[in-house]
Protein backbone atom coordinates (compact mmCIF):
# COMPACT_ATOMS: atom_id res chain seq x y z
CA UNK A 1 0.00 0.00 0.00
CA UNK A 2 3.00 2.37 0.76
CA UNK A 3 4.49 1.64 -2.27
CA UNK A 4 1.58 2.78 -4.30
CA UNK A 5 0.84 5.88 -2.79
CA UNK A 6 4.53 6.69 -2.94
CA UNK A 7 4.35 5.74 -6.79
CA UNK A 8 1.05 8.01 -7.43
CA UNK A 9 3.09 10.67 -5.38
CA UNK A 10 6.24 10.23 -7.18
CA UNK A 11 4.07 11.01 -10.62
CA UNK A 12 2.59 14.02 -9.08
CA UNK A 13 5.72 15.35 -8.01
CA UNK A 14 7.05 15.12 -11.84
CA UNK A 15 3.74 16.49 -13.42
CA UNK A 16 4.29 19.63 -10.58
CA UNK A 17 8.00 20.26 -11.33
CA UNK A 18 7.40 19.63 -15.32
CA UNK A 19 4.62 22.43 -15.25
CA UNK A 20 7.17 24.39 -12.92
CA UNK A 21 9.54 24.04 -15.38
CA UNK A 22 7.91 25.22 -18.01
CA UNK A 23 7.28 28.27 -16.66
CA UNK A 24 10.14 29.16 -14.85
CA UNK A 25 12.66 28.34 -17.55
CA UNK A 26 10.30 31.01 -20.08
CA UNK A 27 10.65 33.39 -17.06
CA UNK A 28 14.28 32.92 -16.52
CA UNK A 29 16.09 32.72 -20.26
CA UNK A 30 12.75 34.35 -22.35
CA UNK A 31 14.80 37.75 -22.67
CA UNK A 32 18.63 35.99 -23.71
CA UNK A 33 16.92 33.35 -25.88
CA UNK A 34 14.83 36.11 -27.50
CA UNK A 35 17.80 38.72 -27.87
CA UNK A 36 19.74 35.59 -29.16
CA UNK A 37 22.13 35.57 -26.16
CA UNK A 38 21.53 31.84 -26.13
CA UNK A 39 19.96 29.22 -27.40
CA UNK A 40 16.77 27.49 -26.16
CA UNK A 41 18.84 24.21 -25.19
CA UNK A 42 21.61 25.76 -23.85
CA UNK A 43 19.05 27.79 -21.74
CA UNK A 44 17.49 24.74 -20.61
CA UNK A 45 20.60 23.07 -19.67
CA UNK A 46 22.00 25.67 -17.66
CA UNK A 47 18.69 26.14 -16.05
CA UNK A 48 18.14 22.63 -15.04
CA UNK A 49 21.96 22.52 -13.52
CA UNK A 50 21.48 25.98 -11.30
CA UNK A 51 18.13 25.12 -10.33
CA UNK A 52 19.22 21.93 -8.85
CA UNK A 53 22.33 23.83 -7.37
CA UNK A 54 19.52 26.13 -5.82
CA UNK A 55 17.39 23.52 -4.95
CA UNK A 56 20.10 21.50 -3.15
CA UNK A 57 21.10 24.76 -1.19
CA UNK A 58 19.29 27.60 -0.46
CA UNK A 59 15.70 25.41 -0.81
CA UNK A 60 16.53 22.78 2.06
CA UNK A 61 15.37 26.14 4.21
CA UNK A 62 12.19 26.47 1.99
CA UNK A 63 11.53 22.38 2.21
CA UNK A 64 11.84 22.57 5.68
CA UNK A 65 9.22 25.21 5.98
CA UNK A 66 6.78 22.95 4.01
CA UNK A 67 7.34 19.22 5.43
CA UNK A 68 7.56 20.72 9.42
CA UNK A 69 6.89 24.55 10.07
CA UNK A 70 3.16 25.34 8.73
CA UNK A 71 1.63 22.55 10.92
CA UNK A 72 2.62 21.50 13.91
CA UNK A 73 3.34 17.87 12.84
CA UNK A 74 5.25 15.75 10.58
CA UNK A 75 3.55 16.05 7.08
CA UNK A 76 2.96 12.10 5.76
CA UNK A 77 3.08 10.60 2.78
CA UNK A 78 -0.34 10.37 2.21
CA UNK A 79 -1.43 13.63 2.81
CA UNK A 80 1.36 14.66 0.95
CA UNK A 81 0.03 13.07 -2.03
CA UNK A 82 -2.88 14.73 -1.75
CA UNK A 83 -1.30 18.26 -1.42
CA UNK A 84 0.70 18.02 -4.66
CA UNK A 85 -2.88 16.59 -6.26
CA UNK A 86 -4.23 20.62 -5.03
CA UNK A 87 -0.79 22.18 -6.64
CA UNK A 88 -0.93 20.28 -9.37
CA UNK A 89 -4.90 21.70 -9.89
CA UNK A 90 -3.81 25.22 -9.16
CA UNK A 91 -1.00 25.29 -11.89
CA UNK A 92 -3.93 23.75 -14.08
CA UNK A 93 -6.21 26.85 -13.08
CA UNK A 94 -3.38 29.40 -13.92
CA UNK A 95 -2.73 27.66 -16.75
CA UNK A 96 -6.29 27.86 -18.29
CA UNK A 97 -5.66 31.46 -17.50
CA UNK A 98 -2.59 31.82 -18.97
CA UNK A 99 -0.88 33.81 -16.27
CA UNK A 100 2.31 32.89 -14.67
CA UNK A 101 1.90 29.51 -11.42
CA UNK A 102 1.89 31.17 -8.48
CA UNK A 103 3.07 27.51 -7.36
CA UNK A 104 4.56 28.99 -3.82
CA UNK A 105 2.05 30.17 -2.77
CA UNK A 106 -0.60 27.62 -4.11
CA UNK A 107 1.37 24.83 -2.14
CA UNK A 108 1.47 26.98 1.09
CA UNK A 109 -2.00 27.34 0.73
CA UNK A 110 -3.22 23.40 0.41
CA UNK A 111 -0.51 22.49 3.03
CA UNK A 112 -2.72 25.31 4.75
CA UNK A 113 -5.81 23.96 4.00
CA UNK A 114 -4.37 20.26 6.29
CA UNK A 115 -3.79 22.18 9.03
CA UNK A 116 -7.23 23.60 9.27
CA UNK A 117 -8.69 20.36 8.69
CA UNK A 118 -6.73 18.93 11.35
CA UNK A 119 -5.97 21.70 14.08
CA UNK A 120 -2.48 21.82 13.22
CA UNK A 121 -2.17 24.81 11.64
CA UNK A 122 1.22 26.96 13.09
CA UNK A 123 -0.17 30.19 13.16
CA UNK A 124 2.70 32.06 14.16
CA UNK A 125 4.55 30.58 10.91
CA UNK A 126 1.39 31.30 8.58
CA UNK A 127 1.40 35.06 10.10
CA UNK A 128 5.09 35.44 9.06
CA UNK A 129 4.35 34.07 5.35
CA UNK A 130 1.17 36.27 4.71
CA UNK A 131 2.94 39.24 6.07
CA UNK A 132 5.92 38.76 3.26
CA UNK A 133 3.46 38.08 0.37
CA UNK A 134 2.61 41.77 1.54
CA UNK A 135 5.88 42.85 1.78
CA UNK A 136 7.60 41.36 -1.39
CA UNK A 137 4.56 43.22 -4.17
CA UNK A 138 5.66 46.71 -2.38
CA UNK A 139 9.41 45.42 -1.69
CA UNK A 140 9.88 44.92 -5.68
CA UNK A 141 7.67 48.13 -6.51
CA UNK A 142 9.35 50.41 -4.72
CA UNK A 143 13.13 49.19 -5.54
CA UNK A 144 11.75 49.29 -9.21
CA UNK A 145 10.37 52.60 -8.62
CA UNK A 146 13.83 53.59 -7.78
CA UNK A 147 15.81 51.87 -10.22
CA UNK A 148 13.58 53.83 -12.98
CA UNK A 149 13.58 57.00 -12.04
CA UNK A 150 17.52 56.97 -11.12
CA UNK A 151 19.38 54.08 -12.51
CA UNK A 152 18.10 52.79 -15.32
CA UNK A 153 18.10 55.96 -17.75
CA UNK A 154 22.04 56.67 -17.08
CA UNK A 155 22.87 52.68 -17.51
CA UNK A 156 20.85 53.32 -20.92
CA UNK A 157 22.79 55.94 -22.24
CA UNK A 158 26.03 53.77 -21.15
CA UNK A 159 25.39 50.31 -22.34
CA UNK A 160 24.04 48.88 -25.42
CA UNK A 161 23.65 45.29 -25.48
CA UNK A 162 23.97 43.96 -28.91
CA UNK A 163 24.47 40.35 -30.70
CA UNK A 164 26.79 40.73 -33.77
CA UNK A 165 26.85 38.33 -36.67
CA UNK A 166 28.45 34.85 -36.42
CA UNK A 167 29.55 32.89 -33.50
CA UNK A 168 31.02 34.62 -30.20
CA UNK A 169 33.96 32.43 -29.31
CA UNK A 170 35.45 30.10 -31.88
CA UNK A 171 38.44 27.76 -31.22
CA UNK A 172 41.67 28.83 -32.75
CA UNK A 173 43.64 25.56 -33.92
CA UNK A 174 46.56 27.29 -34.80
CA UNK A 175 48.74 26.27 -31.61
CA UNK A 176 49.45 23.02 -30.34
CA UNK A 177 46.20 23.06 -28.39
CA UNK A 178 42.95 24.43 -29.59
CA UNK A 179 42.22 27.54 -27.57
CA UNK A 180 39.29 30.07 -27.53
CA UNK A 181 39.11 32.98 -29.43
CA UNK A 182 36.47 35.73 -30.34
CA UNK A 183 34.71 35.31 -33.33
CA UNK A 184 34.69 36.95 -36.41
CA UNK A 185 32.55 39.90 -35.36
CA UNK A 186 33.05 39.84 -32.20
CA UNK A 187 33.94 42.71 -29.99
CA UNK A 188 35.31 43.12 -25.81
CA UNK A 189 31.89 45.08 -25.42
CA UNK A 190 29.94 42.33 -27.26
CA UNK A 191 31.92 39.55 -25.05
CA UNK A 192 31.55 41.28 -21.82
CA UNK A 193 27.47 42.04 -21.73
CA UNK A 194 26.77 38.37 -22.98
CA UNK A 195 28.65 36.80 -20.10
CA UNK A 196 26.69 39.66 -17.91
CA UNK A 197 23.81 38.62 -19.49
CA UNK A 198 24.61 34.80 -18.76
CA UNK A 199 25.41 35.22 -15.32
CA UNK A 200 22.60 37.42 -14.96
CA UNK A 201 20.18 34.54 -16.26
CA UNK A 202 22.19 31.58 -14.30
CA UNK A 203 21.82 34.01 -11.21
CA UNK A 204 17.73 33.80 -11.53
CA UNK A 205 17.89 29.76 -12.45
CA UNK A 206 19.31 29.45 -8.81
CA UNK A 207 16.47 31.97 -7.49
CA UNK A 208 13.84 29.76 -9.18
CA UNK A 209 15.59 26.26 -7.74
CA UNK A 210 15.61 27.55 -4.41
CA UNK A 211 12.32 28.71 -4.53
CA UNK A 212 10.40 25.96 -6.55
CA UNK A 213 12.09 22.53 -6.43
CA UNK A 214 10.94 22.44 -2.02
CA UNK A 215 7.28 22.96 -3.94
CA UNK A 216 7.58 19.95 -6.11
CA UNK A 217 9.62 18.37 -3.61
CA UNK A 218 8.49 18.82 0.22
CA UNK A 219 5.43 16.90 0.12
CA UNK A 220 6.85 13.84 -0.40
CA UNK A 221 9.65 14.21 2.26
CA UNK A 222 9.19 12.76 5.86
CA UNK A 223 6.76 10.14 6.59
CA UNK A 224 6.40 6.47 6.59
CA UNK A 225 7.52 5.30 3.17
CA UNK A 226 8.62 8.49 2.23
CA UNK A 227 11.41 9.61 -0.08
CA UNK A 228 14.44 11.66 1.43
CA UNK A 229 15.39 14.86 0.77
CA UNK A 230 18.34 14.23 -1.27
CA UNK A 231 16.37 12.13 -3.92
CA UNK A 232 13.25 14.69 -3.85
CA UNK A 233 15.20 17.08 -4.66
CA UNK A 234 17.14 15.25 -7.39
CA UNK A 235 13.42 13.96 -8.49
CA UNK A 236 12.16 17.91 -8.30
CA UNK A 237 15.16 18.82 -10.42
CA UNK A 238 14.92 16.27 -13.01
CA UNK A 239 11.24 16.89 -13.43
CA UNK A 240 11.62 20.64 -14.19
CA UNK A 241 14.41 20.28 -16.05
CA UNK A 242 12.31 17.86 -18.25
CA UNK A 243 9.54 21.22 -18.39
CA UNK A 244 12.57 23.33 -19.19
CA UNK A 245 13.80 21.34 -22.16
CA UNK A 246 9.87 20.54 -23.35
CA UNK A 247 7.48 22.69 -22.71
CA UNK A 248 9.37 25.70 -21.82
CA UNK A 249 10.81 26.17 -25.57
CA UNK A 250 7.47 28.01 -26.50
CA UNK A 251 7.53 29.86 -23.19
CA UNK A 252 10.59 31.62 -24.12
CA UNK A 253 9.86 32.81 -27.00
CA UNK A 254 6.74 34.53 -25.59
CA UNK A 255 7.24 35.20 -22.44
CA UNK A 256 6.93 39.09 -22.09
CA UNK A 257 4.49 39.54 -24.70
CA UNK A 258 1.40 40.15 -22.94
CA UNK A 259 3.42 42.03 -19.80
CA UNK A 260 5.59 44.07 -21.12
CA UNK A 261 7.82 45.06 -23.87
CA UNK A 262 10.69 46.10 -22.36
CA UNK A 263 14.01 45.83 -23.44
CA UNK A 264 16.93 43.20 -22.81
CA UNK A 265 18.55 46.02 -20.64
CA UNK A 266 15.51 46.87 -18.14
CA UNK A 267 14.84 43.08 -18.00
CA UNK A 268 18.33 42.30 -16.53
CA UNK A 269 17.37 45.32 -13.61
CA UNK A 270 14.17 43.05 -13.40
CA UNK A 271 15.96 39.97 -12.79
CA UNK A 272 18.43 41.04 -10.54
CA UNK A 273 16.16 42.63 -8.18
CA UNK A 274 13.52 39.47 -8.35
CA UNK A 275 16.20 36.97 -8.04
CA UNK A 276 17.66 38.43 -5.06
CA UNK A 277 14.72 39.09 -2.99
CA UNK A 278 13.20 35.46 -3.93
CA UNK A 279 16.67 34.19 -2.64
CA UNK A 280 16.86 36.20 0.59
CA UNK A 281 13.58 34.82 1.65
CA UNK A 282 14.05 31.47 0.40
CA UNK A 283 17.66 31.74 2.78
CA UNK A 284 15.34 32.65 5.49
CA UNK A 285 12.79 29.78 4.58
CA UNK A 286 9.99 31.48 3.20
CA UNK A 287 8.07 29.87 0.56
CA UNK A 288 7.67 32.83 -2.32
CA UNK A 289 7.07 33.34 -5.66
CA UNK A 290 9.66 34.25 -8.09
CA UNK A 291 6.33 35.71 -10.89
CA UNK A 292 5.52 37.78 -7.97
CA UNK A 293 8.52 39.78 -7.70
CA UNK A 294 8.98 39.85 -11.37
CA UNK A 295 6.08 41.19 -11.96
CA UNK A 296 5.82 44.08 -9.58
CA UNK A 297 9.49 45.27 -10.58
CA UNK A 298 8.38 45.51 -14.09
CA UNK A 299 5.86 47.41 -12.67
CA UNK A 300 7.98 50.09 -10.55
CA UNK A 301 10.64 50.59 -12.98
CA UNK A 302 8.04 51.78 -15.47
CA UNK A 303 6.59 53.99 -13.24
CA UNK A 304 9.52 55.26 -12.24
CA UNK A 305 10.70 55.73 -15.15
CA UNK A 306 7.66 57.47 -16.27
CA UNK A 307 7.06 59.64 -13.53
CA UNK A 308 10.92 61.45 -13.98
CA UNK A 309 9.67 64.35 -15.95
CA UNK A 310 8.17 65.45 -11.99
CA UNK A 311 9.99 66.19 -9.26
CA UNK A 312 9.56 65.02 -5.18
CA UNK A 313 8.91 68.71 -4.45
CA UNK A 314 6.15 68.88 -7.14
CA UNK A 315 4.81 65.30 -6.70
CA UNK A 316 4.14 66.16 -2.46
CA UNK A 317 2.87 69.28 -3.68
CA UNK A 318 0.93 68.11 -6.03
CA UNK A 319 2.06 70.93 -8.70
CA UNK A 320 2.34 69.13 -11.62
CA UNK A 321 -0.29 70.37 -13.94
CA UNK A 322 2.55 71.12 -17.05
CA UNK A 323 4.29 67.59 -16.32
CA UNK A 324 2.91 64.73 -18.39
CA UNK A 325 3.30 61.45 -16.80
CA UNK A 326 3.20 58.55 -19.68
CA UNK A 327 3.51 54.73 -18.99
CA UNK A 328 5.34 54.21 -22.42
CA UNK A 329 8.63 55.45 -21.25
CA UNK A 330 10.44 52.40 -20.77
CA UNK A 331 9.90 50.86 -23.91
CA UNK A 332 11.23 53.84 -25.95
CA UNK A 333 14.32 53.62 -28.26
CA UNK A 334 16.56 56.54 -26.65
CA UNK A 335 18.82 57.76 -29.74
CA UNK A 336 22.32 58.16 -28.63
CA UNK A 337 22.08 62.04 -30.01
CA UNK A 338 19.70 62.72 -27.09
CA UNK A 339 20.58 63.45 -23.99
CA UNK A 340 18.85 61.66 -20.70
CA UNK A 341 16.69 64.54 -19.22
CA UNK A 342 17.25 65.33 -15.60
CA UNK A 343 14.80 64.78 -12.96
CA UNK A 344 11.74 67.12 -13.85
CA UNK A 345 12.73 67.71 -17.00
CA UNK A 346 9.91 66.58 -19.91
CA UNK A 347 10.87 63.52 -21.78
CA UNK A 348 11.87 63.73 -25.45
CA UNK A 349 8.99 63.07 -28.01
CA UNK A 350 10.05 59.46 -29.13
CA UNK A 351 9.76 59.17 -25.25
CA UNK A 352 6.72 60.13 -24.66
CA UNK A 353 4.73 58.87 -27.26
CA UNK A 354 6.03 54.63 -26.94
CA UNK A 355 3.51 52.20 -26.53
CA UNK A 356 2.42 51.29 -23.24
CA UNK A 357 4.61 50.20 -20.56
CA UNK A 358 2.11 47.18 -19.58
CA UNK A 359 -0.86 45.89 -20.24
CA UNK A 360 -2.92 46.64 -16.70
CA UNK A 361 -5.73 43.79 -17.35
CA UNK A 362 -2.47 41.51 -16.91
CA UNK A 363 -1.54 42.92 -14.15
CA UNK A 364 -5.22 42.70 -12.39
CA UNK A 365 -5.73 39.39 -14.08
CA UNK A 366 -1.92 38.21 -11.89
CA UNK A 367 -2.74 39.95 -9.20
CA UNK A 368 -5.84 38.13 -8.95
CA UNK A 369 -4.12 34.88 -9.29
CA UNK A 370 -2.29 35.42 -6.37
CA UNK A 371 -5.49 35.94 -4.38
CA UNK A 372 -7.09 32.88 -6.22
CA UNK A 373 -4.85 30.77 -5.92
CA UNK A 374 -3.83 29.73 -2.50
CA UNK A 375 -7.04 30.46 -1.24
CA UNK A 376 -8.56 28.31 -3.63
CA UNK A 377 -6.43 25.61 -2.86
CA UNK A 378 -7.13 26.45 0.98
CA UNK A 379 -10.27 25.56 0.90
CA UNK A 380 -10.22 22.39 -1.10
CA UNK A 381 -7.71 20.87 0.76
CA UNK A 382 -9.65 21.77 3.79
CA UNK A 383 -12.76 20.55 2.42
CA UNK A 384 -11.43 17.78 1.05
CA UNK A 385 -9.32 16.41 5.01
CA UNK A 386 -12.71 17.22 6.64
CA UNK A 387 -14.30 14.79 4.32
CA UNK A 388 -11.91 12.32 4.16
CA UNK A 389 -9.53 12.96 7.66
CA UNK A 390 -8.21 9.25 7.39
CA UNK A 391 -5.27 10.67 4.75
CA UNK A 392 -3.89 13.01 6.84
Amino acid sequence: MVETVLLVGVVASIFVGFNIGGSSTGITWGPSVGAGIVTKTTAAAVMTFFVFFGGWTVGRNVMKTLSEGIITTDLTLTAGVAVLFFIGLGILVANLFGVPVPTSMTTVGAIAGLGLATDTLNYATIAEILSWWIVTPVLGLWIGVIIGRYVYPAVNRRVRIEKSDGPLLVLDRGGRLPTPAFGPNTTWSEFTTTLVVFVIGCYMAFSAGASNVPNAAAPLVGGVGGLGTDTAIVLATLAIGFGGFTIARRTMESVGGELSDIPLLAALFVMITASTITTTLSWLGIPISLVMATVMTIVGIGWGRATRPVTVREAVTGDVENRDIELGAIVAEEQEATPTPAIGEQEPDEVIDAANLFNPRAIVKYVSMWVIGPSMSTILAYGFFIVVPGVA
